[in-house]
């Protein structure tokens, strides 16, 4: 199959790999045309994925028109705040009976509060929409390390198409048919994750963050039941898999940024630092903060989280704060 994705980053290469691997023809469009240019010429990604040598099999152009033709699946492996720019570069070009959207970004778009699946339906209209998500770092599975994910979108074909052109001897692939959870599970760990990083950056031991985890992906399911998700996919590889990967990993760019926040840096510096590399929870936190409190839900691990980023709340004491709730029953969401 010909197969475009939408971004140069390391997912999105990550994830060309496996195609390529699997025998499709692969073509990675990119916004920076001197980057694709560099990338070309010495078959890596320094910026995003250093180390990794890219197959000979995968192109690299900067004319969207160009990189789509006669494709039969989009990759959406841009970060979700940019996604809808590309989105409407790529519009023109887009043929719904023929290709096949899979989407791999985590995230809520800021400002609209929309799911990635809603940004495509609002810019593309109707089409074969699957989303792919689960504990899987680029690093590692551009190294072919044993990798689990699921595919989902709510007509079973599309999900089970995507399943065979991923899956291979190391990129393990599931189906499934709630595309809402397994978006919003990929989504909302990213603050957990933040709020992993704070624990580790103030060294404060395992027992917080086994707490983290637990009451974590209890306040996901429920945020996400109520968003129109079913509870149990959040207990499932988008949910609890990856919640614990992305907690516990020092890959995570979201628990990065946590860590730095427990350790006393301020987020715009944490940011600067960073560069091009996006840690999609910063902006997630406040698209989750304000969903649930659009829909009466209880989120007081998102709510002190939103707190820390956008309201100078100290880490310290949006700990005392969590731990001195008045006392409640153990339920799952």
């Amino acid at each position: 199959m010909k197969i475009s994705v939408l971004s140069d980053g390391a997912w999105g290469s990550a994830l060309a790999m496996v195609l390529c691997g699997n025998g499709h023809q692969l073509t990675i469009w990119g916004p920076f045309p001197d980057y694709l240019a560099q990338m070309e010429a010495t078959r890596s990604n320094p910026r995003f994925l250093p180390g990794i040598r890219y197959p000979d099999g995968i192109r690299f152009e900067a004319d969207m028109k160009t990189a789509v033709a006669g494709a039969e699946l989009i990759l959406l492996a841009t970060p979700t705040q940019y996604l809808r720019g590309v989105l409407q570069q790529f519009k023109p070009f887009f043929q719904p009976d023929r290709q096949l959207v899979v989407n791999v970004a985590k995230g809520i778009e800021d400002g609209s509060w929309r799911r990635v699946s809603e940004v495509v339906q609002s810019e593309l209209g109707d089409s074969r929409y699957v989303v792919l998500s689960g504990p899987s770092h680029a690093e590692e599975v551009s190294r072919q390390v044993p990798t689990a994910v699921v595919a989902a979108a709510r007509q079973p074909e599309w999900a089970s198409q995507a399943q065979q052109l991923f899956m291979n001897d190391y990129f393990r692939v599931y189906s499934g048919d709630d595309p809402i959870g397994v978006e919003l599970g990929g989504a909302l760990k990213n603050v957990m994750a933040i709020a992993a990083g704070i624990i580790d950056g103030m060294q404060l031991g395992d027992n917080p963050k086994a707490a983290l985890i637990t009451r974590g992906i209890a306040e996901m399911s429920r945020l996400g039941e109520a968003l129109g998700g079913r509870a149990e996919t959040f207990a499932g590889l988008s949910g609890i898999g990856d919640l614990i990967v992305t907690c516990c990993s020092g890959h995570s760019r979201n628990r990065h940024v946590g860590e730095e926040l427990g350790r006393g840096r301020k987020l715009p510096e944490i940011i600067e630092a960073m560069g091009l590399v996006v840690a999609e929870g910063v902006r997630t936190a406040r698209g989750a903060y304000t969903l649930a409190r659009s829909r009466q839900v209880e989120t007081p691990i998102i709510d002190q989280i939103y707190g820390i980023l956008y309201e100078n709340r100290e880490p310290a004491l949006a700990i005392r704060e969590l731990m001195t709730r008045s006392a409640k029953a153990e339920r799952f969401g």
